[in-house]
C-alpha cells in the first residue's frame, strides 16, 4: 500500500508522543471523498491536540490538524469529483477522525465546502477554523440585532487567529473595535487590523462583578473564564457577547445579573458541526468582506515540519494571528 507523511500522535505507557512520520494509507479512516492536502492552519485545539494538555484526542493514533484545503483525488459523494478544491473545517477532524496535517485525508464528502471564489487555498486556510469562527460570531451579533450605532464592540484575545481576523472585520463594518490582549508589543498590529483601542487583558482577569460599569455593546470572546464573567458584566442593555473559545478555562464564574437586569444575551458559537448553508453563507461573507491585505499581515506560513514544534508557541500565546501550514 501507499504511504504519505503525516504527524502522528501516539499513545503508550509513558504518555502521549507526537511524530512526523510514514503513515499507510490502509489507516485511513472510513470516508467518501480522499483528498490531497495542500495546506493547513495551526489552531489552539491543534495545540492541545499535539501536547496532550487536554483530552482532545479521543482514539489513536491521531493524525492532528482540524482544519485543510486540498483537491480531491477520489469520491463516491455526488457532490464531489477528481480535481474539485475543497475546504474543511471541524466535524471532529484532528480529534475523532485523522486530521488535515498530512499529505491525504479521508473525510465524509458532506463535511466539505468549495473553495469559495476568490480565495486561493492558502488563504483559506490563513482563514481557516479561527477567521471562520469569527466570521459565525459576527454573523451571530448581527442577527441578534446589534449594529455599530449601538456601541463599541470588544473582541478577547485579539492578537490570536479568531481575534485577529474579528478585528479586521468589524472594523470593515464600521464598528468601534476595543482589542483586548496580554501582549504589550501587540498595540501598532492590533490598531493596523482596526482597533481603536486597546485593552489589557490584566483588566478583564479579575474577579467579575454582578454588574459593572457597562462599555460595549457587543463582543466577541475566545477566552471564557473570568474574562467573559467580566465583559457580560460589562455589557451595555440589550448587548450580547459571541463566545467561542476557552483558552483561558472552560468556567464561567457569572451570575444572572447581566441576564435579567439588563438584557444582555450571551450567544454561544459552535463552528464544529455548523450545517451546510450557514458555513457557506459564513465562507462566501469571508470571500467578500475580509480584507485580504489585513490577511496577509496577519499570516505566517510554515512548512510541515515545521508543525509539531509550534505546539507549545501557540498554548503559550505566542503565536500572532494566523499561521498556515504548507502540506505539498
Amino acid at each position: 500500500m501507499a504511504t504519505f507523511k503525516a504527524w502522528v500522535v501516539e499513545k503508550g505507557e509513558g504518555g502521549q508522543s507526537l511524530a512526523l512520520e510514514d503513515f499507510d494509507e490502509a489507516g485511513l479512516m472510513d470516508g467518501d471523498v480522499t483528498v490531497r492536502v495542500t495546506h493547513s492552519g495551526l489552531n489552539y485545539k491543534d495545540g492541545l491536540a499535539m501536547t496532550g494538555r487536554m483530552p482532545v484526542v479521543r482514539r489513536f493514533p491521531m493524525i492532528p490538524g482540524i482544519d485543510f484545503c486540498g483537491v480531491v483525488e477520489a469520491s463516491d459523494h455526488a457532490a464531489w469529483k477528481p480535481g474539485d478544491t475543497v475546504v474543511l473545517t471541524g466535524w471532529g477532524v484532528g480529534e475523532t477522525h485523522l486530521g488535515g496535517f498530512a499529505e491525504r485525508a479521508r473525510v465524509k464528502g458532506d463535511w466539505l465546502v468549495p473553495l469559495p471564489e476568490g480565495l486561493s487555498p492558502a488563504q483559506a486556510m490563513a482563514i481557516g477554523t479561527a477567521g471562520y469562527t469569527a466570521m459565525l460570531s459576527v454573523i451571530a451579533l448581527e442577527k441578534h440585532g446589534l449594529t455599530p450605532d449601538a456601541g463599541p464592540v470588544v473582541v478577547t484575545g485579539a492578537s490570536g487567529g479568531v481575534g485577529s481576523v474579528a478585528v479586521s472585520l468589524l472594523k470593515r463594518a464600521g464598528w468601534h473595535v476595543i482589542a483586548s490582549t496580554g501582549r504589550e508589543g501587540e498595540a501598532d498590529y492590533l490598531k493596523a487590523l482596526g482597533a481603536a483601542e486597546i485593552v489589557d487583558r490584566a483588566d478583564l482577569a479579575g474577579d467579575p462583578k454582578p454588574l459593572a460599569k457597562e462599555r460595549w455593546a457587543a463582543g466577541i470572546d475566545a477566552v471564557g473564564s473570568k474574562t467573559l464573567a467580566n465583559l457580560l458584566a460589562m455589557t451595555k442593555g440589550g448587548g450580547a457577547i459571541a463566545a467561542c473559545g476557552n483558552a483561558g478555562g472552560m468556567d464561567l464564574p457569572t451570575s444572572v445579573a447581566p441576564f435579567i437586569l439588563r438584557g444582555v444575551s450571551l450567544l454561544g458559537i459552535n463552528s464544529v458541526t455548523t450545517p451546510q448553508t450557514p458555513r457557506r453563507e459564513a465562507w462566501a461573507r469571508l470571500a467578500q468582506e475580509l480584507d485580504l491585505d489585513a490577511l496577509s499581515s496577519m499570516t505566517t506560513t510554515v512548512g510541515m515540519k515545521d508543525v509539531g514544534g509550534l505546539a507549545e508557541t501557540i498554548l503559550a500565546g505566542q503565536t500572532r494571528g494566523r499561521t498556515v501550514v504548507e502540506i505539498g
